[in-house]
């Protein structure tokens, strides 16, 4: 039999969500791939193990049996490195993550969190950088992971989409744009601003205005994203936020406004310079933020 862990992971994964391509998508993976790794363990193993009708996929006969043994084999496997970790070496350490405003603002806590309880030898350096900056450190070697925004070049480096995202502009309900469906970023430039100090999206921002010869002008820059939401609601300038950022400052008296440009549609990539050089403690990471990944239209 030629298939592997991943294999009968994604075949339980495909079986539990009753759809070949949910299970793709669960398990980041193109559906032919999906649809070729199954043909292959069905050609290993002699015998149908899917049942495809109008409503998706059910095991055959053969793949209850499968699903038994898969599940068996997979949690003793993670008994093993259960049990095993106590022992390993090479795992204490830091690890050296850079990130952009929208990932360290939302997507990173709850993950991060979960990752330091698990491991509680390791420690992360978080350095907030744009993305264009975040590129030639990874390159260099100045930094182990960095999430950033496809608005760079990431050519140069491996990555994995973590989520999708849109810039908007948060403003009062009374703002003039407070009802708009969209609005295009130099119609706005003229406006008083509120923002994120010493936030990477604030240079990104000011890179893109001065492409159209204007400059961002900030009535206040705070440091909390709560403090930006009472600063707009009570009209004291309009922000430029991820729509991620955004969606936690569901206050009644703001309106959540989409940028038009294309330039403001955003996908979210864990980046490395090769993801197989990785120091231990910094695969641990990369390996639960992709599997953790919830890619979203925005």
């Amino acid at each position: 039999m030629r298939f592997d862990l991943t294999d009968m992971r994604l075949f339980l994964t495909v079986v539990e969500r009753g759809s070949l391509t949910q299970g793709a998508q669960a398990m980041h993976l193109a559906l032919a791939s999906v649809s070729e790794r199954i043909a292959g363990m069905e050609a290993a193993l002699g015998a149908p193990l899917l049942e495809r009708n109008r409503r998706g996929v059910q095991a055959t006969p053969a793949g209850v049996v499968l699903m038994r043994h898969a599940r068996a084999i997979l949690d003793q496997v993670e008994q093993m490195r259960g049990e095993m970790r106590p022992y390993a070496t090479g795992l204490k350490g830091r690890i050296r993550l850079m990130s952009n405003t929208a990932a360290l603002a939302t997507f990173l806590p709850p993950h991060l969190c979960r990752f330091l309880a698990r491991f509680p030898d390791l420690s992360i350096d978080i350095d907030e950088r744009p993305t264009s900056e975040m590129v030639p450190a990874l390159a260099e070697g100045r930094a182990d992971l960095g999430i950033g925004a496809d608005i760079a070049d990431l050519g140069s480096l491996q990555t994995h989409l973590l989520m999708q995202d849109q810039l908007v502009v948060v403003a009062s309900r009374s703002h003039r744009i407070g009802s708009a469906e969209s609005v295009a970023f130099a119609e706005i430039l003229d406006e008083p601003f509120v923002g994120l100090s010493d936030a990477a999206l604030e240079t990104h921002l000011a890179e893109r205005a001065s492409r159209l010869g204007k400059q961002l002008q900030y009535r206040i820059q705070m440091r909390g994203l709560d403090d930006i939401g009472m600063l707009i609601e009570a009209g004291i300038g309009i922000a430029i936020l991820s729509l991620a950022s955004a969606d936690t400052l569901r206050r009644p008296g703001l309106s959540i406004v989409p940028l038009s440009e294309p330039w403001t549609a955003r996908r979210l990539h864990l980046c490395a310079r090769d993801f197989a050089a990785l120091t231990p403690h910094a695969h641990l990471l990369a390996e639960q933020l992709i599997e953790s990944a919830t890619p979203r239209e925005a």
